[in-house]
């Protein structure tokens, strides 16, 4: 029997988790905690052969991507998220490198040189790489512990055949401790099992068979943690966090940015940007968003994403004026980055080219 729709909320008396059908909106069900969410997602592993260096050696953290750029020009660059370096292997004289790679990332092996580079400088060349195969583990699943399921889940349970298992396409949707939406997830999930929950006499644990295609990491957990208990009340409350993490910060300030309603405010606003903290890509966005949305906001994660919010929709209205303050860290950092190609380019220019056409005219202090 489907227990009945009530209990299960999370702190403050409020549902965390929510499992919307796509096409209608309908909720399958709402539940406090799930399972699957954050874990370590499954890194590759590579061997670049012949490895030669650019600069001192890498060993460690490199950066949130690397581009891996081959030398025929007819094929596009390959990139490798959340990278890092294990050093060189002594048998081979090759560099092992570890990250995540989806399906636009490298191939199994590429044998011609390759070029390596951040999107800051250049890394090294390798004569040849390959992909070392990981073990072959089963996916884990998502499972939403105490769930208060809805009728047609629990009409669905009920019947207990395959289609009606079959949950065709949901979003998980995830709320903080305000009831604000936060992020979501977007699934295809098949009901593979269910109980009776520990966290009340009404509810279920609901085993998915889908896995998270974006967990959170380790590293990026405590900044989730943050989020859930709400925005941040302070500007710069990323400022303290290395790039890897600021990507993290930037990527819940994007999910939560376009989830929620802007108002947009009337033109002749005057904005101010705090510049001191800006020393990579990712800072350049979040102090834009804070310049413009106040604490934790969003105004663009990339150049086209700034060129949109311009546009209205997200609470700027043209013309406006942007007072920037010490321009001078963005200009140290990012005014020599790398195309994924590896052409160099001048970030700081190009963001202050796409605010003038947004009619934002900007000043330094």
């Amino acid at each position: 029997m489907i227990p009945p729709v009530h209990g299960g909320r999370g702190r403050g008396g409020r549902w965390r988790y929510a499992l919307t059908e796509s096409e209608h909106g309908h909720v399958w069900g709402v539940c406090a905690e799930v399972k699957g969410l954050f874990r370590e997602p499954g890194r590759a592993t590579y061997e670049l052969f012949d490895w030669v260096t650019d600069a001192a050696e890498v060993r460690g953290w490199v950066g949130c991507r690397v581009w891996l750029v081959p030398q025929d020009e007819a094929l596009d660059p390959w990139l490798l998220e959340d990278a890092a370096s294990l050093g060189r292997q002594r048998r081979t004289d090759a560099l092992v490198l570890t990250g995540l790679d989806d399906h636009m990332g490298p191939p199994e092996g590429h044998r011609a040189p390759v070029r390596l580079h951040d999107g800051y400088r250049w890394l090294g060349t390798c004569r040849e790489f390959t992909r070392v195969l990981p073990d072959e583990q089963a996916a884990p699943s998502l499972v939403l512990r105490g769930l208060s399921p809805g009728d047609r889940l629990r009409q669905a349970l009920a019947t207990g055949t395959r289609r009606a298992l079959d949950l065709d396409q949901a979003w998980l949707e995830i709320r903080d401790d305000s009831g604000e939406p936060l992020a979501d997830r977007l699934l295809r999930p098949k009901v593979r099992s269910w109980r009776p929950s520990s966290h009340g006499p009404d509810l279920i644990d609901l085993e998915l068979d889908e896995e998270l295609d974006r967990p959170v990491p380790g590293y990026a957990r405590p900044l989730w943690d943050r989020w859930l208990a709400g925005p941040p009340e302070a500007p710069g409350a990323w400022a303290g966090l290395d790039t890897r993490e600021r990507e993290a910060w930037l990527e819940l300030v994007r999910d939560r940015g376009c989830l929620l309603k802007h108002q947009d405010r009337p033109a002749g606003q005057s904005y101010e940007l705090d510049g001191r903290h800006i020393t990579d890509e990712p800072s350049l966005y979040l102090a834009l968003g804070e310049a413009f949305n106040g604490p934790g906001g969003y105004f663009g994660a990339c150049v086209a994403a700034l060129a949109d919010c311009l546009r209205g929709d997200f609470g700027y209205t043209a013309p406006a004026t942007l007072l920037w303050r010490d321009i001078a860290p963005a200009r140290e950092h990012l005014s020599h980055v790398l195309t994924a190609e590896g052409e160099p380019y001048d970030l700081v220019a190009l963001v202050l080219d796409v605010l003038a056409e947004g009619r934002v005219g900007v000043t330094f202090a």
